[in-house]
């Protein structure tokens, strides 16, 4: 027997929910700015293309941080490590200095990076943006990536989790040694 969901109406509650279903990897997306560092919360993350290595990210248009990037023209993309919740929460708020409350540092190219909660990072150059909505779909070149030891963090549901089934990410991809 085939199980058919009931239809519904697409309000946004409803497509809020339906993509609330989809576990999503959790991410940090930072960028320089004069006066301080950016970031925020992400879970709207993918893999575009290999040649050249590119990927998306998806940012409200009014968010600082997006400001931050396409006036700087980079930004990264910091993959939290499953017991990072409290830097997910702390970067989805509007606290004024998020980095003071948890460990970063700046990479050698400038770039603000999550020391402590990461699992991998990728820094990228903006290569284009594309509005949609209230949120612009950001396109990033990586130039520089690297992975720690860790299990992501993952959402679904209105709720954060580990994914403990996954094997730990590799210290390098097969293909780097």
């Amino acid at each position: 027997m085939t199980r058919t969901p009931a239809p519904l109406v697409a309000t946004e509650e409803t497509f809020r929910r339906v993509m609330g279903s989809l576990p999503a990897g959790v991410t940090v997306v930072t960028a320089p700015a004069d006066d301080g560092p950016r970031g925020m919360t992400c879970s709207s993350l993918t893999s575009v293309c290999l040649e050249p290595p590119t990927l998306a990210v998806c940012l409200r248009t009014a968010s600082s941080t997006l400001s931050a990037a396409l006036r700087q023209g980079r930004f990264a993309v910091n993959l939290l490590h499953g017991g990072a919740e409290r830097t997910a929460r702390v970067f989805s708020t509007d606290v004024p200095d998020r980095f003071a409350l948890v460990g970063w540092h700046t990479s050698g190219t400038g770039m603000p990076l999550l020391t402590a909660d990461v699992c991998a990072y990728a820094e990228c150059e903006v290569s284009r943006a594309v509005e949609i909505g209230d949120h612009t779909m950001v396109f990033g070149t990586v130039t520089e990536a690297g992975m720690v030891p860790g299990t992501p963090l993952v959402y679904a549901h209105r709720s954060f989790r580990s994914w403990d089934a996954l094997p730990t990410t590799p210290e390098r991809p097969e293909g780097d040694r």
